[in-house]
């Protein structure tokens, strides 16, 4: 899933890939627990009760009353702020090029509602942003630089990134509950990490298999493989109950966990009980048409499943927000039971 160190991408695609969360996405761990979103708040304590104060990787943001006008400026935090009841003025382009970046699970949540302005990639549109009035400026899923804060932080109140992550690589729980205590919706907030991690632990029973099995994120990038070990794919691969298989876990020794380009010699590392391959540039080109690749034993027993760039598959699991998740894990759950269930007679149907 699509950006230039996990940020807006200098390019269509980085090298660093969309599905391994743009950059290093590189949070190692799991969520923290339940009302890790940011630390202190005001009188309400994040409940809704406003003013609160939020800390983050430039300072503390303090937000006098419940935000109307939302900006959002993270490259996927349009669709947290609609999963919790409200709808941007603006939004910022990562990758799909949507009505208003909003992906169809975000644009159903819309509804008949003003569609959003979508803002560039690449740079930030300081009058632009200033143009629109907004109340409170979300950067939660961002790399935003304390250049750039300090900036948006004279137009509105401003939350960038927390900082006890890698930028771009703050886990959706944490995300959902910074942005619900900003909008006044922490009840709401919690409430969804509730209903999902419902859904990963309802997976997890129907499919005990998943427990231990290996799985592994790698994308085809114009002909280029890569291998990753953090990001929203592997995260939510682990989620299921998944692991790194062990050949490919020493790629990412000590505290190196960035994304790893695999010359064609060394293809085999990417052999798991499953592999998920996000397919980015002219099809031709993708690593799966090489016969190396070919002669893999999890290709030659169909235990991959190939998401191509613009498929709803591949959005969702990129996006891995409160609002996609249910539709990521509705398309690749039952996608990843077939490919590991021994039979190689059994297909996993193609993701279009």
């Amino acid at each position: 899933m699509p950006r230039d160190k996990f940020g807006p991408a200098r390019s269509e695609i980085s090298r660093r890939g969309l599905l391994g969360g743009a950059g290093v996405l590189l949070l190692t761990a799991c969520a923290p627990g339940k009302g890790s979103g940011g630390s202190g708040s005001g009188s309400g304590s994040g409940s809704g009760a406003f003013p609160v104060r939020i800390e983050h990787k430039h300072g503390t943001t303090e937000i006098p009353e419940r935000p109307e006008r939302v900006v959002t400026v993270g490259l996927t935090d349009q669709d947290t702020v609609l999963a919790l009841g409200t709808a941007p003025v603006a939004t910022r382009e990562w990758f799909g090029g949507k009505d208003g970046a909003l992906w169809p699970w975000a644009r159903e949540k819309l509804g008949d509602r003003e569609m959003p302005e979508v803002l560039a990639r690449q740079e930030l549109e300081f009058e632009r942003i200033a143009a629109l009035e907004p109340d409170v400026i979300i950067g939660v899923n961002s790399g935003l630089k304390k250049q750039e804060y300090d900036k948006l932080s004279k137009i509105a109140p401003t939350v960038a990134q927390p900082a006890e992550f890698a930028d771009y690589g703050v886990p959706w729980q944490d995300m959902t509950r910074i942005i619900g205590k900003a909008l006044g919706s922490s009840e709401k907030a919690e409430q969804l990490v509730t209903d999902i991690e419902g859904r990963f632990a309802e997976a997890r029973s129907r499919h005990p298999e998943f427990d231990g099995a290996t799985g592994l994120l790698a994308t085809s990038i114009s002909g280029q493989a890569w291998v990753y070990a953090e990001g929203p794919a592997p995260r939510l691969l682990r989620s299921l109950g998944f692991q790194l298989p062990s050949a490919t876990e020493r790629l990412f020794s000590g505290e190196n966990r960035e994304p790893q380009q695999l010359s064609k010699e060394r293809l085999g590392l990417l052999e798991a009980d499953v592999l998920l391959l996000g397919v980015y540039g002219a099809p031709e080109d993708s690593i799966a048409r090489k016969q190396v690749y070919q002669q893999l034993d999890v290709a030659k027993q169909g235990r991959d499943i190939r998401m191509p760039r613009q498929t709803a598959l591949n959005g969702a699991v990129s996006f891995s927000s409160p609002l996609s998740l249910p539709t990521a894990l509705d398309g690749l759950v039952p996608r990843l039971a077939a490919a590991i269930d021994g039979d190689p007679s059994t297909e996993v149907r193609p993701v279009k």
